[in-house]
């Protein structure tokens, strides 16, 4: 099995860490990279896998080294370092000295440091997107991964942002490499931003769970919102553990209510439209002119935090105003097809305790 060959600090608890590092399946491929949770720290490993002539290690020697910090904003800024360290680590084992030096010289970076005591301030996933979400995930994640996870999912990118808005347990299946599979709930996690004020006192804070295995269950057990990526095939069976599973392109839930959601209706198919005529326009601006000062990342976010943000603004407003009727006029001008999205919009009604009256009439009732 997995084992902690060296770390520092000597006294933190790492339990379970040996199997977040080094993701299930992960004997089949060359390398890989990791994020993960641990308590309230955020992890970062790097995977590497070398044959080796030696009947004891059966052929092949596997090794993670890996950070932990209570916020991953930094944690990108060492994959490199990380990278090296791995493949020095198969090379030539139980050599720590590059270890223990980059350890004394970051540990006040990236850990809670003195006077903080255990208290870390949590990490929001909305409504408060600029003091904390967005700044750390726009320079945590390489450029590209926003494209990539539009090629991958297309249209569907619509299906997960109403279940990342409801705060849905999300969990992505892929057999590894894992790496390009964290990157994915990150963009997930980025389809729910909303900056309004006033909203939310009652939401549960969702989570960027990345990695998860078997030895979490019972730590998302008592998760009511997340998203997380999985190698296990066992979770698809653990059906209390997930509201949505996501299996390569495939997204599905076993929740009849959500079934809906599952439908792409034209509203969606005029945002995926906008959504790839803005990406356009962008990247003829960066190759005409040059100009390379939004990337695609930060219109991903600020493309949907205005759709996210024009929603609530209309719920917020008429559920302020006298008769808090909801009509069908206003579901257009949230961008919503008043009946596709009319199971949608009583989820999201729900979710955040906000009290309207819908009157959209239901086409399948007389």
């Amino acid at each position: 099995g997995n084992m902690v060959e060296w770390c520092l600090p000597q006294d933190i608890d790492l339990e379970g860490v040996e199997f977040k590092s080094m993701a299930s399946g992960s004997h089949k491929i060359q390398s890989d990279f990791i994020y993960f949770r641990k308590g309230p720290f955020f992890g970062l490993a790097c995977f590497a896998n070398m044959p080796v002539e030696s009947e004891l290690e059966r052929g092949a020697r596997m090794k993670s080294v890996g950070i932990l910090s209570p916020s991953y904003t930094l944690l990108y800024r060492y994959m490199h370092f990380l990278e090296n360290q791995v493949r020095h680590q198969l090379e030539m084992p139980g050599h720590y000295s590059h270890l223990a030096a980059f350890y004394e010289d970051k540990k006040g970076v990236l850990h809670a440091g003195p006077g903080r005591g255990g208290s870390l301030p949590p990490v929001y996933w909305l409504p408060s997107i600029h003091r904390y979400m967005y700044p750390e995930m726009k320079i945590t994640h390489p450029a590209g991964c926003m494209s990539q996870f539009i090629k991958f999912f297309g249209e569907q990118i619509l299906i997960l942002w109403k279940f990342a808005l409801l705060r849905k347990r999300i969990l992505i299946f892929s057999p590894p490499p894992v790496g390009v599979v964290c990157y994915r709930v990150y963009c997930c996690c980025c389809l729910a931003n909303v900056s309004l004020p006033g909203l939310g006192g009652t939401i549960p804070e969702s989570k960027p769970f990345f990695y998860v295995n078997v030895a979490d269950i019972e730590s998302l057990e008592v998760e009511v919102s997340y998203v997380a990526c999985t190698t296990e095939k066992i979770f698809e069976e653990k059906r209390e553990l997930y509201d949505v599973y996501v299996d390569n392109q495939n997204v599905k839930t076993h929740h009849d209510h959500l079934q809906p959601l599952l439908k792409i209706n034209s509203a969606d198919r005029e945002k995926y439209r906008r959504l790839n005529e803005q990406r356009q326009t962008l990247l003829y601006s960066q190759e005409v002119e040059g100009d390379y000062g939004p990337c695609e990342e930060d219109l991903f976010v600020l493309f949907f935090l205005e759709q996210n943000n024009r929603i609530f603004q209309t719920l917020l407003e008429v559920s302020a105003s006298q008769d808090k009727t909801l009509t069908a006029e206003h579901a257009r001008g949230m961008g919503l097809d008043p009946q596709g999205d009319r199971s949608f919009l009583m989820d999201l009604l729900e979710a955040y305790g906000i009290d309207v009256m819908l009157v959209i009439d239901n086409p399948c009732c007389p």
